[in-house]
């Protein structure tokens, strides 16, 4: 058996029907029992993301926001829909809004955890993440190394280098005809250049490039939907149809059934916003906040403003315009779709632009994310030298992962993605009890602070 059967019999194993029910039972779980706190709190916490910081942490709770969404908005909102509706069909798209929804409530616990659970390590940074819930909470410190080791996973060889240079040196290459090993060796500058500056430097260029770069891609995607406006509701319809029913094989598209469609959905939605993977803790345990649910509230925002807003955005773009049944595939077919607007040059420009502002990002985040799970794991023992060898390792990936091919790559991402997600979802199963707990009081203290307020 060679590699890639292997790796494909791995990845169906991970993605089985275990993983699945563990992902979307925990956040259907938490959803019934945190009373639909991503639909009735959502609005208190967009409002949140402009509060001004306060308390211990090291950065805001919008830069930790923005570092987050640095990691989640990448390429994922580009390749990972257009292969999840190439092999799916368009009911992927609707297996990654079920994915997305329930994450929202995912998302809040586990970053309300990283708050609560957090410490400050021997540097004196703040350290906190799924490693420190799942040791100082559930006394379960075998089980927080195993999450990261493969957090350190994700990060080598996962969402954090291979997908994003890949993507980028394809972008780089059809739009530009750049050789790939110049684009190998200018993102491994680039990225060398921040990230060796520590978590600020990586959270104040995502301050800057997250929100424009999200904006205008946005944007695009709204002129798109514009021109093809009498197509939106007929795609709606294709979505929902698809996602219940088998879909035939049209022209390019092979035919997907109903599992297929749902698995791919989930997979790639868990790529795209990493509610319940576990990373986006690692950031939100470094806001400067004193109260762990406020976190939760704003690090929530980061699934909707991923999957229900851009994922949805670049499904629809690839429906309305029928490139999803045509022969291309990854950024070549999101590319197609932009292009279907009317202009090929703009078409291939703002995906490329795009993909390449995404997925510069996303190295950064996982970056970060990779080197505290790599501190946790060596940190006592080796100290700065072990941070030396995460970075060079790291940048060494960088360099390299543009030369392989793009299928062992989804599947490689795909299956540490889901390694790292059973710990974590473990860990909010076993503290389900704190998490409820610390909802209640603290949207009780609210409500004594506002009934206080009227009387006075």
């Amino acid at each position: 058996m060679n590699f890639h059967a292997l790796l494909a019999d791995i990845n169906a194993i991970v993605w089985g029907p275990i993983t699945l029910c563990l992902l979307v039972g925990t956040g259907l779980y938490l959803t019934v029992r945190l009373k639909l706190i991503q639909v009735f709190k959502l609005p208190m916490a967009l409002g949140l993301l402009f509060k001004p910081a306060s308390g211990k942490g090291d950065l805001s709770s919008f830069a930790a926001l923005c570092t987050a969404l640095s990691a989640t908005i990448g390429t994922g909102n580009i390749v990972g829909v257009a292969t999840a509706i190439k092999i799916g069909g368009p009911g992927a798209l609707f297996w990654m809004w079920l994915a997305a929804f329930f994450g929202m409530a995912t998302k809040y616990a586990e970053c309300m955890l990283a708050v609560k659970y957090r410490t400050t390590d021997a540097k004196g940074n703040i350290a906190g993440g799924p490693m420190y819930y799942i040791e100082r909470g559930l006394g379960l410190k075998w089980l927080a190394k195993i999450f990261a080791i493969f957090g350190v996973g994700v990060a080598f060889f996962g969402i954090g280098t291979f997908a994003q240079v890949n993507a980028i040196s394809d972008a780089m290459t059809i739009a530009f005809d750049i050789p790939t090993w110049v684009t190998a060796v200018a993102l491994t500058l680039m990225v060398a250049a921040v990230t060796l500056g520590g978590v600020k430097r990586i959270a104040n260029v995502a301050q800057k490039l997250v929100p424009t770069m999200a904006l205008g891609y946005v944007l695009a995607c709204m002129w798109v939907l514009f021109i093809f406006s009498d197509q939106i509701i007929p795609a709606f319809e294709l979505v929902l149809h698809s996602a219940f029913t088998p879909i035939s094989a049209a022209g390019g598209f092979l035919g997907a059934t109903v599992a297929q469609a749902l698995q791919i959905g989930i997979a790639r939605g868990v790529f795209s916003n990493e509610s319940g993977l576990g990373s986006a803790p690692i950031a939100a345990a470094a806001a400067k906040t004193n109260e762990p649910v406020e976190q939760g509230l704003v690090s929530m925002t980061g699934t909707f403003f991923d999957t229900i807003l851009i994922c949805t955005m670049t499904g629809l773009v690839l429906i309305i315009t029928g490139v999803w049944s045509g022969d291309t595939a990854g950024a070549a077919m999101t590319s197609a779709a932009f292009a279907a607007s009317g202009s090929e040059v703009i078409g291939q420009y703002v995906v490329t632009i795009a993909l390449v502002c995404f997925a510069f990002t996303t190295i950064l985040g996982w970056h970060y994310y990779g080197e505290r799970c790599w501190y946790y794991l060596t940190g006592s023992r080796l100290g700065d030298n072990g941070i030396k060898i995460y970075q060079f390792t790291f940048l060494g990936l960088i360099a390299g992962g543009a030369f392989i091919h793009l299928d062992l790559i989804w599947m490689l991402a795909d299956t540490v993605n889901g390694l790292m997600a059973i710990p974590n979802l473990i860990a909010l199963i076993g503290l389900r009890h704190v998490i409820l707990k610390e909802t209640r009081k603290y949207f009780a203290k609210q409500q004594a602070l506002a009934n206080q307020s009227s009387l006075a």
